[in-house]
């Protein structure tokens, strides 16, 4: 990211933020995403992969904004976004029949949802030391497990990032035992969702906890937050207007079609295509304005969550 001279100034004397003040990659990914979303109709889901990177993205820009000590590389985050790929790619090919791979994924969604919510709720500074036997680290493992745990969930040190962590994992949990049960035949799409409820959810857990530590919303975030869910609302509406489907033959597809409603060009899903790319412009406006407040406040002075 760049910044300017005020900006290096500002770091060289403690204060602020980290200034993230463009959204390079993600506006990056943003104009790749229109070439596989031209080619739709000839190689469907294509564009799902780089939705996915760009969900992660924006998570991985909040995470950043309070701990970029302890931010994820770029190779370790890269990574991620391949085996989730490659994970989706695989649930196309044998999530339709293949139980076992329900089976396995669900365990790695839920393992996954609680690996995160250790970090995000110790801030990254969870760690099992012990001897180099074994033994040594299996018991270090289970003291951790009671003392963390057990009593920390009796007694959390923290109770309003354990109380949304809490809900997080529930989300995430019912995620995984919908897949059990109903295997939805579209996997990428199911991948999606899990990608943009967690989005939401830990975008809402970013907005409570800043609002818990006494810091305020300005006019400009406040507006973009606003903007965003209704833009976002207007174009989910016309999304889940099925139109056509990758999955049946092109003449059962055509029979979904409808007249064109707007101009008596534009279909629901290019008004989709217009209000989704105005939406996504709104929630990169909310990842850069929201943290506005603190713009002169020294970075020892601003809460970590």
């Amino acid at each position: 990211m760049q910044c300017s001279i005020r900006d290096s100034c500002q770091l060289a004397l403690g204060l602020t933020l980290l200034p993230h003040f463009s959204a390079h990659p993600l506006s990056s990914f943003l104009s790749l995403l229109a070439v596989p979303a031209f080619t739709f109709y000839c190689v469907p889901s294509v564009d799902t992969s780089f939705m996915y990177m760009i969900a992660g993205l924006c998570m991985l820009k909040l995470y950043q904004t309070r701990h970029p000590d302890i931010n994820a590389s770029a190779y370790s985050a890269y990574a991620s976004f391949a085996v989730v790929i490659c994970l989706a790619v695989l649930g196309v090919v044998f999530g339709k029949n293949g139980m076992w791979f329900w089976v396995i994924f669900s365990m790695i969604h839920v393992l996954a949802s609680l690996a995160l919510s250790t970090q995000i709720y110790y801030m990254g500074r969870f760690k099992i030391d012990g001897p180099d036997s074994d033994l040594g680290i299996f018991r270090r493992a289970a003291m951790v497990l009671y003392t963390d745990c057990i009593q920390q969930c009796s007694r959390p040190m923290y109770m309003d990032r354990m109380v949304l962590l809490i809900v997080g994992n529930l989300v995430n949990w019912s995620f995984a035992i919908f897949g059990l049960v109903y295997r939805p035949r579209d996997f990428a799409s199911y991948i999606l969702g899990i990608f943009i409820c967690n989005l939401l959810l830990y975008l809402a857990f970013y907005i409570i906890m800043k609002l818990r530590s006494s810091e305020k919303l300005l006019p400009i975030p406040l507006f973009c937050i606003v903007a965003t869910a209704v833009v976002w609302a207007a174009a989910l509406y016309f999304f889940f207007q099925t139109l056509s489907s990758w999955e049946e033959t092109p003449a059962e597809s055509r029979e979904k079609n409808r007249p064109c409603i707007l101009l008596g060009f534009f279909d629901d899903h290019d008004v989709w295509h217009f209000l989704s790319a105005a939406a996504l412009f709104f929630s990169f406006l909310v990842l850069l304005t929201l943290d506005d407040d603190l713009d002169t406040v020294r970075r020892d002075k601003i809460p970590v969550f």
